[in-house]
């Protein structure tokens, strides 16, 4: 798994960021965010993996909070 820190995430919009080191930040869909039972908030530190999609980019999935 990989782990970040949430950059922003707004349940509004249904999407957000998370940042990695020395990595491009990675979309997160509020499916995902659901699905984990997790509530992101800035700052908080998560572990999840990435899952390219149809259109070729990643984004997060089974996150949880990072130990």
């Amino acid at each position: 798994m990989i782990t970040g820190t949430v950059k922003w995430f707004n349940a509004d919009k249904g999407y957000g960021f998370i940042a990695v080191e020395g990595q491009d930040d990675v979309f997160v869909h509020i499916s995902a965010v659901q699905e984990s039972g997790l509530t992101l908030k800035e700052d908080m530190k998560v572990s999840f993996e990435k899952q390219q999609g149809n259109n070729g980019k990643f984004s997060a999935v089974n996150l949880v909070i990072a130990t």
